[in-house]
C-alpha cells in the first residue's frame, strides 16, 4: 500500500518524544505551582506572626533607641549644636535658636516633650524651662546668651548643653544605660548612677532568682503528681487531670486575691498555725506583701504548666522498664535514679523552661501580693508605660528582658543538644 497508513504486519510509528527543554519547563512550572500553594497555606500564619509578634518587637526596639521627639521640637537648636565642638558653652547663635525653639514649643504646647526628656537626666529641668519661657516675651538688649544665663544660671553650665547635644541626636543609648543603672557623665563617658538610684539591676536579679525559685518549687511539687497521674488507670488519671486543669477555668485575678485572704496576718494560714501552736499570736508569719507571698502565689498559678509537660513524657515511658530493673535486683531508689529519672529529663527541662519564661514576665501576681520587696521588673515596666510615660525606658527594660529570655532558651538548647526539650 503506497502513500497510506501502516499496513498489517508493520508496527505503528511511535509518537515523537518531547524535547528535554519542554520537560524541564513543565517540571519547573509544576514545582512553582506547588510552592505557591504551600505559601498560600502558611501565608495567614506568617501575617499573624508579623502583625502580632515581629512588628510589636520592632516597635519596642525602635522606641528604646529613638530620640526624635526632642530634636523635632528643638530643631533649630539641634542643627546649631551639630556644629558646636562641645567645649565650654555654645556661641550666641545657639542661644538665639534655643529661644526661638522654646517660644515656638510654648505656642504649640510641646514644652512637655522637652522637659520630660531633660528631666530624666537633669533634675529641675521643668522649672528651668518654664522660668526661661517667661523671659522670652521681648527681644533682649544684651543678647540671648547673657539674658538666658541671667534668668537661669543653669544655661551657663556646660554639662546641660552637653546633655542637650546628646538628646538632639536621632538615636540614643541613654535608655539602655538607665536600664542598667548607668548614665553619661558630663564629659560623655559612662558611669554608674548614685547608689540610692540604682534599682534596675537589683530588680533584674530579683526577677531571675524568683523565676528560678518558682520553677524549682513547681518541679518539686509537680513531679510526684505527674508521676502518679501517669501510673494510675486512665479513668482515674483523667479525673485527677481535670482537677489539675481546674485553675485554668478560674480567673487569675480571683486566684491571686484569694491568696491575699489566705496569707495575710489575720488570714487562714496564720490562724491555723496559731491554733496548732506552731507560732505565737503576737508573732504571726509575714507571708504577704513580700517575696514570700510572690513565691507562693506564683507557684500555685504556674504549677499546671509544670505538670502537663511532665505527664506527657511520663505517660510514654513503659512501666515494664522499672519492673525489669527491680526484677534484676535494683532497689526502688536505684531503679528510679538509673532507669526512670533519665527518661523524664525532657519533660523536666520543658516544664522548667516554660515555667521560668512565664514567671519572668509575670505582672498581676507580684503587683497584688508582692508589696515593695516582691515587685519584679515587669511591674516597673508597667509603671513607666502607664504612669511616668517614659516609654523609651520601658522599651529598653523590655528589650533587655527579652534578650535575657532568649539567652536562657539558647543555654537550655545548648545543654540539651537541641533534642532534650519535649512538651509531649
Amino acid at each position: 500500500m503506497r502513500g497510506g497508513t501502516a499496513t498489517a504486519g508493520w508496527p505503528a510509528p511511535e509518537p515523537a518524544a518531547l524535547p528535554a527543554t519542554s520537560v524541564m519547563k513543565q517540571h519547573r512550572r509544576s514545582k512553582r505551582q506547588a510552592q505557591l500553594r504551600a505559601l498560600a497555606l502558611v501565608a495567614p500564619l506568617c501575617i499573624f506572626l508579623l502583625v502580632m509578634f515581629a512588628w510589636p518587637l520592632a516597635t519596642m526596639l525602635q522606641r528604646a533607641v529613638s530620640n526624635d521627639e526632642f530634636g523635632a521640637v528643638l530643631h533649630r537648636t539641634s542643627l546649631s549644636l551639630a556644629e558646636w565642638d562641645g567645649n565650654g558653652t555654645p556661641p550666641e547663635n545657639v542661644y538665639a535658636d534655643l529661644a526661638a525653639d522654646l517660644r515656638q514649643a510654648n505656642d504649640e504646647q510641646k514644652l512637655g516633650q522637652v522637659t520630660s526628656a531633660l528631666n530624666f537626666d537633669w533634675a529641675g529641668a521643668r522649672p528651668l524651662v518654664m522660668r526661661t519661657v517667661r523671659q522670652l516675651s521681648s527681644e533682649p538688649a544684651n543678647g540671648w546668651k547673657q539674658t538666658l544665663v541671667a534668668a537661669a544660671p543653669d544655661w551657663g553650665n556646660p554639662g546641660l548643653w552637653a546633655l542637650i547635644k546628646r538628646l538632639s541626636q536621632p538615636y540614643t543609648s541613654r535608655h539602655f544605660l538607665a536600664a542598667l543603672d548607668l548614665q553619661h557623665a558630663a564629659d560623655g563617658s559612662v558611669e554608674r548612677v548614685d547608689a540610692n538610684m540604682a534599682i534596675y539591676q537589683t530588680l533584674f536579679l530579683r526577677t531571675l532568682w524568683v523565676s528560678a525559685a518558682v520553677a524549682g518549687l513547681c518541679l518539686v511539687l509537680g513531679y510526684p503528681v505527674a508521676a502518679l497521674l501517669a501510673r494510675l488507670p486512665l479513668k482515674t488519671s483523667n479525673l485527677l487531670m481535670m482537677l489539675v486543669l481546674l485553675p485554668f477555668w478560674t480567673s487569675l485575678l480571683v486566684r491571686t486575691t484569694s491568696w491575699i485572704v489566705l496569707l495575710q496576718g489575720q488570714g487562714v494560714i496564720n490562724d491555723i498555725l496559731v491554733f496548732v501552736g506552731a507560732v505565737n499570736d503576737a508573732n504571726r508569719l509575714p507571708l504577704i506583701f513580700n517575696v514570700t507571698g510572690t513565691l507562693i502565689a506564683m507557684t500555685h498559678v504556674l504549677l499546671p504548666f509544670m505538670i502537663l509537660p511532665l505527664y506527657s513524657v511520663m505517660k510514654s515511658i513503659p512501666p515494664s522498664y522499672v519492673r525489669a530493673a527491680l526484677s534484676l535486683g535494683a532497689s526502688p531508689v536505684t531503679a528510679f535514679r538509673r532507669v526512670y529519672l533519665p527518661q523524664t529529663v525532657p519533660g523536666v527541662l520543658a516544664g522548667s523552661l516554660l515555667v521560668f519564661v512565664l514567671a519572668v514576665g509575670y505582672y498581676i501576681t507580684p503587683a497584688l501580693v508582692g508589696g515593695q520587696s516582691g515587685q519584679l521588673i515587669s511591674n516597673v515596666i508597667a509603671y513607666h508605660m502607664q504612669q511616668s510615660l517614659n516609654w523609651g525606658l520601658a522599651a529598653a527594660l523590655g528589650s533587655i528582658l527579652l534578650v535575657g529570655v532568649l539567652l536562657v532558651y539558647w543555654l537550655f538548647n545548648r545543654l540539651t543538644g537541641g533534642n532534650g526539650l519535649r512538651m509531649g
